[in-house]
Parts: C-alpha cells; sequence; structure tokens
C-alpha cells in the first residue's frame, strides 16, 4: 500500500518499485537511474558489459551508507508497478500496441516520451528467486542464525499457505541442527544440518543431509515402493560436488549442476554408489 501512497503523492504515470542491487546479481534485473526527487530518468533492461557499468549510480541516495553503497551501485526494477488506469489504456492502446514486455519495451517507452516514472524505494525483505542458485539461496536463508533473511513468526507480519492437513513431523533418534522441517515428515536414525526438509520427507537410517533443499513429496512412499527400491539397488549415494563443477547438463542420469549446485530431478532414480 505504501507504493500506492508513494504514487499518488507524486502525481506519478507510473511506479516501479526499486532497491539497491550488486553486481552479480544486476543483470538479471532492469536496471535504472534516477534524478534526485526519484524521478526515473534511464532504464534499461537487464544490461551486460559496458552498457551494465553504465547504469552504475550512487546509490547512496537511496539512503546507503558509503560501504554498502559500494557494494550496491545498481538499482534494480522488482517488477513490481502501480500504473494509473488512463496511463495504461494509452500506453497499451495508443502509444506501443505491438508491445510485448512490459520492461524492456513499456517502461523504457513511457520514459522516452515523458511520462512520469518514479522509483519507490523499497527497504523490506524481498528476493527474486528466477534461477537455481536464486532459489536455494533464499530457502536456506531462513536457517540462518541468529537472525534469518526472513522470518514466518511475526504476528504483525502473518504468512498463510494452502492447508494440507498434514500429521505432525515425526524425528526418531535424529540429530538436527539449523534447520527448517516441513510438514508430515517422517525422519529417522539420520542427521540434518543446514537444511530445509519439504513436506512429507521421509528420511531413513544413516542419511546425511548438509546445506540442502529437499522440496518435499506429492504422496507418501508404500511398501511395495520401498520393496522396488531396494531391489533397484538405490541405498546409497553420495551428493556433494566434490570437484566444484558449475554447470553440467546429465538429464539423462537424473541429475544437473547449475551455478555449482547439483539438482535431482523430480522422480528421478539415482542408482546405489552414485557418486556426483
Amino acid at each position: 500500500m505504501k507504493s500506492l501512497f508513494r504514487h499518488r503523492e507524486t502525481d506519478a504515470d507510473m511506479t516501479v518499485a526499486a532497491l539497491p542491487m550488486d553486481e552479480k546479481r544486476a543483470t538479471a534485473f532492469g536496471l535504472m537511474k534516477i534524478d534526485e526527487e526519484g524521478r526515473i530518468i534511464e532504464f534499461a533492461e537487464k544490461p551486460k558489459g559496458d552498457q551494465l557499468k553504465a547504469m552504475q549510480v550512487d546509490t547512496t541516495i537511496l539512503g546507503l551508507d558509503d560501504e554498502r553503497a559500494k557494494e550496491m551501485p545498481f538499482i534494480a526494477s522488482m517488477g513490481i508497478y502501480v500504473v494509473s488506469k488512463d496511463v495504461m489504456l494509452n500506453l497499451l492502446r495508443e502509444k506501443f500496441p505491438g508491445a510485448n514486455d512490459f520492461g524492456s519495451e513499456v517502461i523504457p517507452g513511457a520514459t522516452s516520451i515523458g511520462m512520469r516514472v518514479q522509483a519507490y524505494l523499497y527497504d523490506g525483505y524481498w528476493e527474486d528467486i528466477g534461477t537455481i542458485e536464486a532459489f536455494y539461496n533464499a530457502n536456506l536463508g531462513i536457517t540462518k542464525k541468529p537472525v534469518p533473511d526472513f522470518s514466518f513468526y511475526d504476528r504483525s507480519s502473518p504468512i498463510y499457505t494452502q492447508p494440507r492437513y498434514l500429521p505432525p513431523s515425526k524425528m526418531l533418534d535424529a540429530d538436527v541442527t539449523d534447520s527448517v522441517i516441513g510438514e508430515g515428515c517422517v525422519i529417522k536414525n539420520c542427521k540434518i544440518h543446514h537444511s530445509v526438509v519439504g513436506l512429507r520427507s521421509c528420511i531413513s537410517e544413516g542419511a546425511i543431509i548438509e546445506d540442502t533443499l529437499l522440496m518435499g513429496a506429492d504422496y507418501y512412499e508404500t511398501d511395495a515402493d520401498r520393496r522396488f527400491l531396494a531391489a533397484r539397488g538405490s541405498e546409497f549415494q553420495l551428493i556433494i560436488n566434490n570437484d566444484n563443477v558449475q554447470e553440467a547438463a546429465r538429464e539423462t542420469d537424473g541429475y544437473f549442476i547449475k551455478s555449482g549446485i547439483v539438482t535431482v530431478i523430480k522422480d528421478a532414480l539415482i542408482p546405489s554408489g552414485t557418486v556426483i
């Protein structure tokens, strides 16, 4: 709602939610330059190379101290917009009827024809999860201590999710540290550290899980499923990326590696004795 109030206060045609960004992630976002009133004077969608360097700004204008401003010299669009109704209709029907993308075509176009495109500077928690690396880091960020990147336990900002009516998770002789465990899990005689375990996960004796995001399961295994897996020899695997491989397309083997993160494909069967 604050962005809507800001949109009205500045009498903007369009307001773009924005936040400071470091160079490593900047190429994945629309970047902008703003004047002293927060008005967007230049916009570039996912720039690279010299175009990226040209979008660097002094982010102390956002309230960052000198050290943080050096770490985050870009202003990135969050992909969240407030647009006045008449302005939206005019842009899409009259000015840019052939546009297919709001970020790369409509916003730069609105800026170029002199519309008042305003930046709303957001300073709360927000993560883009459009890549494997970002998704992984955002999830493990909730296990940080003493203060996680985001808390689900703030009574002033409740988080609601789909009710699944699963039983509480059960842990038997398990060593679980710095982790988050979803609903309906059965965890037996294993070690879990710095991980997020999704709903209905069944983790058996002897397993060691560290720095891992388990997405969980759509349904519980049956006795027949377990006998089938045992017969196929899927009892032991070592998934640690010991060689620090950054990219590998091994989908036919049931996994791939992106940004150094090993991702096991849903329903894949990794043979016993496999070392990744």
